[in-house]
């Protein structure tokens, strides 16, 4: 998990994570599988392009990158988020990483110009390198009381981060074959 403070479990205890509770599906189901959870809170899609080696040289078979929702937040250029995952995308799958996208949205004071351009970005980089794409890592706890939400309205809380992993995991299952 290559990501920032949605992976990283801002708020949550080390194990509620929704990268914690994926590992503990694997091992439930017996998978092979390890997660590495290189989530940074606050971290911008340059923050990810500046720790790449790292994660590289753990030598993943698959990651999933969940980076640019800090980018949206503080109305960056789209162009520099979509440079910033396009480099990173290429930098994994030459390291022979199979990438699965996760997708962001924003809240829509930011305009629908701008919010339509951000959720576009994940969509045509992830047909353009032939990726599997979350559309929206968090779909599935978007309510109207939104009580799957810390306060913050941005980050799952532990009741949310099981769905989270839910979510993950549908389009993880086939990868992991």
């Amino acid at each position: 998990m290559f990501g920032d403070s949605i992976s990283a479990g801002y708020g949550l205890e080390k194990d509620q994570s929704y990268p914690a509770l994926l590992q503990k599906k694997f091992d439930q189901e017996k998978l092979p599988w390890r997660v590495v959870n290189q989530g940074v809170s606050g971290d911008t899609t340059s923050g990810g392009v500046a720790r790449m080696q790292r994660a590289i040289e753990r030598l993943p078979a698959v990651v999933l990158l969940e980076l640019g929702g800090n980018d949206g937040l503080r109305g960056l250029p789209l162009t520099s988020t979509r440079d910033n995952l396009e480099k990173m995308i290429k930098m994994f799958q030459a390291a022979g990483a199979q990438v699965v996208l996760a997708g962001m949205t924003l809240p829509p004071n930011y305009g629908p110009d701008y919010v339509k351009g951000f959720e576009k970005i994940y969509s045509d980089l992830a047909a353009k390198y032939k990726t599997r794409l979350i559309p929206f890592l968090l779909v599935d706890i978007v309510t109207k009381d939104m009580k799957y939400f810390q306060p913050d309205g941005i980050h799952p809380t532990q009741e949310g981060a099981k769905i989270v992993a839910d979510t993950v995991m549908k389009t993880l299952r086939p990868v992991l074959k």
